[in-house]
C-alpha cells in the first residue's frame, strides 16, 4: 500500500465523500495503483479528471502513486474539451431528453431507451463517440476513452452543461437530423409529400424534409418554433435565425 495526499477541486468534489470536500486528505492506495485507479476508488470517473498535479508537477492518469505523493486533481475546463471536429455522442438510457435536444441542434447522438452499457461502450470505441451518462460506474470503465458525467437533471440544463464543455455552439446545424432515427434529413420536393401530410399543412408550407430512415416528414411549423424557443433558452448563444 502507498499512502498519498489528495485534493479535488471544482465540481469533482461532487463525487467524493462530503467530509473530504474542500480539504486535503490521506488515502491508502493499492500497490502499484495508478492515479486513475486511485481517483476512481474515491468515486471520481477518469473521464472527469482534467489537469493533474503531483508534487506540484503535471502528471497523467497512468502515473503510479508513490508513498507521500501530493496529488491535486482539477476538472476539465471548456478550453480543454472543445472539439475542432464536430463531436458525436452516445447517450445512456437515462438521457433521452438530452439526446433529443442534441439531435435538434444537428449533433449526431446515438440513443435507445433500452441501450445497454456494453452497446454504449462498443459504439464509443467503434465510432469514437463521446459517452454521455449520469452513471459514474459506466464512465470508470477503461474502454471509455472520452466521456462526460452529466450533473444536471433537467434536459435544458443538461444541454447547457454539455454545450459549454464541448463548445457545441460552433458546430450547430439545427433541425438537420431526424429526432427519432438520428439520420440526416433530406430536402424533398413539395409534390412528393402530397397525400402524406394534412392538406392544411401542404397548403401552408413550401419547404419539407424527410428522414431516409423512418420516412417522417418535417416542416417549419409551430412545433419547430417551440423547439427553437426551448433551445434558445438552453444555450448562451441563440441559434441562427435562418435555421
Amino acid at each position: 500500500m502507498s499512502s498519498a495526499t489528495f485534493s479535488f477541486h471544482g465540481e469533482l468534489t461532487d463525487f467524493i465523500a462530503r467530509e473530504r470536500r474542500g480539504v486535503m486528505f490521506n488515502h491508502a492506495c493499492a500497490r502499484a495503483a495508478t492515479i486513475k485507479h486511485a481517483i476512481e476508488s474515491l468515486g471520481v470517473p477518469h473521464t472527469e479528471a482534467g489537469r493533474i498535479m503531483v508534487n506540484n508537477h503535471p502528471a497523467t492518469l497512468e502515473r503510479i502513486v508513490r508513498e507521500g505523493d501530493l496529488i491535486e486533481v482539477y476538472p476539465y475546463l471548456p478550453v480543454d474539451t472543445i472539439q475542432d471536429k464536430t463531436p458525436e455522442f452516445v447517450a445512456d438510457a437515462h438521457l433521452g431528453g438530452l439526446a433529443r435536444m442534441l439531435r435538434m441542434l444537428g449533433l449526431d447522438t446515438l440513443y435507445e431507451s433500452a441501450i445497454s452499457d456494453r452497446e454504449i461502450i462498443e459504439a464509443a470505441l467503434r465510432e469514437r463517440r463521446i459517452v454521455l451518462s449520469r452513471d459514474r460506474e459506466l464512465l470508470k470503465i477503461r474502454d471509455v476513452a472520452r466521456g462526460c458525467f452529466v450533473h444536471a437533471r433537467k434536459p435544458e440544463a443538461q444541454l447547457r452543461e454539455v454545450a459549454i464543455r464541448y463548445g457545441l455552439e460552433r458546430h450547430m446545424q439545427p433541425f438537420t437530423l431526424c429526432l427519432h432515427c438520428n439520420y440526416r434529413l433530406e430536402t424533398i420536393e413539395k409534390r412528393e409529400v402530397a397525400g402524406q401530410i394534412p392538406q392544411r399543412i401542404y397548403e401552408r408550407y413550401a419547404e419539407f424534409t424527410r428522414c431516409p430512415g423512418c420516412a417522417r416528414i418535417y416542416w417549419q411549423g409551430s412545433h419547430w418554433a417551440r423547439m427553437r424557443e426551448m433551445l434558445d433558452t438552453s444555450l448562451t448563444t441563440p441559434i441562427p435565425v435562418n435555421s
